[in-house]
């Protein structure tokens, strides 16, 4: 038939560019077989052009799957015992294709090898239609068999096969020692969240899941340590699908409790349902985006109209959250609610499958005060369950914020009641803060008072050190707003005794009653065995009488209040009582 195209070799029709990526994917496959299970998911053999090519793939793979070297002398002997070396080329066209190593990217080179696979797909396509419908005995609609025969090729390659379907799955399968060739788990959040992950947290209504979920976000967007959890840095996207108008206090009272912006968190007020077309929109755009953790807050929320009983519904929902994971590699976590009775999340178990992390959150408590979280790491995967973390509630006023009746707007932050704040450094403002804390210092009190209370105390710092820690404690509101900071100290710390009068027995204060040994006030010289004791602490002048002792009169007055100071001040050198204000000249009932 003079009016049929002849058909070329493949080789024939290969332009050099071709070649070269042919020869980059097996040269680099040689060089390092790891990328071989990558490389195979993309093309088969009969995706080269060449066919030399081929029969050295079908040689390197073999090589690869029995767990032998790919070197270019183990692919010749391989080739010689197939009877294949001189169809391939000759030792001398395989060092050639072992030299080509692509770039160490075999990868990139096998979507270019594919693109052409398929352009010369369609090419013959086309051929067999013109052949088939010019032919002198052709008939109407015998050139669709072709064009389902294609049709059915590419969709089984859209599914990662190729060719015969029972082959590409064989080449999939992996020994024992290949699996060392899988990539392993990257955390986000400790042992608890990692990066390509399904995750969830459920708890009953009105426990806390949100408030623990967006100080997860937040710290994973700033990147600090989650209550002592090693963080990964990275964007947060938040489907605020359930209380949008709440998130806003939450975040603020975050970001006033430590002092920095929720940077690297972004939200999206509004559900998009998973079985709806705009799930296809946001997958698309959350590509784009490449986030490292997307919460979902409700899964419930999203899912509208799916019944929660169905396995088989549900199992969609998930699969759905599963392509958002796909296609971005982040951790996908979802909050979802319990049900009325154990601590399971609510409707069929398809979803628990699917889940690399389940935590169950709930709390014990009617107030702020004497709330307690609780998060039980109930699902791990691939590693032993976690231990329960705990934390306290500390209630935030918004600054400029004030209800209709004019009560300041509040919200709670999450603090750990299992990690303790690191101790700051000694003689740094904060380390002041905390001293100043633990004596209940009145967080009134100027710097000129702060600076004579350090030196009573043989606290030798510096002005400006001293006045950043008095600015500290007044941005911070009043005493009972930091009672919290009190709470990281060791349970058995000794009780301040400042501003406490000096006992009448003498001694320290709360020696008698914290030592009785009999009726009698406490000696000097201790009792059998004891060791040397304090000397009695100064006593305050007696005013009883109204006379005055010759050590009074002797005894220099306060500069403030103008009575008699105490012996051990005045032999200091001091020139006021310790609760005299220079600056206002207040003096405390004695």
């Amino acid at each position: 038939m003079e009016n049929v195209r002849h058909l070329e070799p493949r080789d024939q029709t290969s332009a050099p560019a071709l070649v070269d990526a042919e020869m980059d994917v097996i040269g680099g496959c040689m060089h390092d077989p790891r990328r071989i299970p990558a490389v195979r998911a993309i093309i088969q053999g009969t995706d080269f052009a060449r066919p030399a090519h081929e029969l050295i793939w079908a040689a390197v793979t073999y090589l690869y799957d029995n767990g032998h070297p790919t070197t270019t002398l183990a692919v010749q002997i391989e080739l010689e015992r197939r009877k294949d070396l001189t169809r391939a080329g000759g030792p001398g066209y395989l060092l050639q294709v072992a030299d080509h190593v692509g770039g160490g990217e075999p990868e990139y080179w096998a979507e270019k090898v594919r693109e052409a696979s398929d352009l010369r797909a369609e090419a013959d396509l086309g051929r067999r239609i013109v052949q088939h419908a010019t032919s002198p005995d052709a008939e109407p609609g015998q050139a669709v068999t072709f064009i389902d025969d294609y049709l059915q090729r590419q969709k089984e390659r859209a599914a990662g096969r190729s060719g015969d379907p029972a082959d590409a799955l064989l080449a999939e399968l992996l020994d024992a020692s290949s699996l060392d060739n899988m990539p392993t788990l990257e955390p986000l959040v400790g042992d608890i969240l990692h990066l390509d992950t399904l995750a969830r947290i459920i708890g009953p209504s009105g426990h806390m899941k949100s408030f623990v979920t967006i100080d997860i976000a937040g710290h994973v967007g700033t990147g600090m340590k989650w209550h002592g959890h090693h963080v990964r840095q990275g964007t947060v996207v938040y489907l605020v699908a359930e209380g949008a108008r709440g998130i806003r206090q939450r975040v603020r009272a975050w970001e006033k409790h430590y002092g920095l912006k929720m940077t690297g968190v972004l939200f999206l007020p509004r559900p998009v349902q998973a079985r709806g077309p705009e799930w296809d929109t946001l997958i698309e755009a959350m590509r784009r985006l490449q986030p490292t953790m997307i919460v979902i807050d409700t899964q419930a929320r999203v899912s509208v109209g799916v019944e929660e009983n169905s396995n088989t519904e549900l199992g969609i929902v998930i699969e759905r959250m599963d392509d958002l994971r796909r296609a971005t590699e982040a951790c996908v976590l979802l909050i979802h609610h319990t049900g009325h009775v154990g601590e399971h999340g609510r409707g069929a178990s398809a979803a628990k499958g699917a889940l690399q992390s389940e935590m169950h959150v709930s709390k014990k408590g009617d107030n702020a005060r004497n709330v307690v979280v609780t998060m039980k790491i109930g699902k791990q995967k691939d590693s032993e369950e976690g231990s329960d973390l705990q934390f306290g509630l500390k209630v935030v006023t918004l600054d400029g914020e004030h209800k209709p009746d004019g009560r300041p707007v509040t919200s709670v932050v999450l603090q750990s009641l299992d990690q303790r704040a690191d101790a700051p450094a000694i003689g740094t403002p904060e380390w002041l803060v905390r001293r100043l804390d633990t004596d209940r210092v009145d967080i009134a009190w100027g710097g000129p008072r702060v600076i004579a209370w350090c030196r009573d105390r043989g606290i030798q710092m510096r002005k400006d050190k001293i006045e950043e820690a008095v600015r500290i404690r007044k941005r911070r509101g009043s005493f009972d707003e930091v009672q919290d900071a009190r709470n990281d100290l060791p349970p058995d710390l000794p009780r301040s005794t400042f501003n406490e009068p000096p006992p009448e027995n003498g001694g320290t204060p709360g020696e008698f009653d914290e030592n009785p040994r009999s009726n009698l006030p406490p000696q000097t010289g201790g009792g059998p065995g004891d060791g040397p004791s304090k000397p009695p602490s100064p006593r305050s002048p007696s005013r009883e009488g109204g006379g005055v002792g010759e050590d009074e009169k002797n005894t220099p007055l306060c500069t403030v209040c103008n009575t008699p100071l105490q012996p051990l001040r005045a032999t200091r050198g001091y020139d006021t009582h310790i609760g005299c204000d220079p600056t206002t000249g207040s003096h405390p009932a004695a």
